[in-house]
């Protein structure tokens, strides 16, 4: 089984946690330090899960107030 990248597996788990309905649109996300603690991975790590992810419109930054859900009829193309 190939090892897969921390941040692609992280950004996995949030997908999968949006498909099975337990984070909603317009959820907020952990900050980036409580996320790496979460996962035992470094910020920067969790800063790609949050560049991928918003890059798929799968979440939306706003400066200040955190990292939220998007609703899925408005990513990019299925993650």
């Amino acid at each position: 089984m190939p090892i897969t990248a921390d941040y692609i597996r992280i950004a996995d788990e949030i997908v999968a946690d949006i498909r099975a309905k337990k984070l909603k649109p317009g959820d907020k996300l952990p900050s980036i330090t409580q996320l790496a603690a979460m996962h035992k991975v470094s910020p920067s790590t969790v800063k790609q899960v949050y560049v991928r992810l918003e890059a798929l419109r799968v979440i939306w930054r706003h400066q200040g107030k955190g990292v939220f859900v998007n609703d899925p009829k408005l990513w990019m193309r299925e993650p």
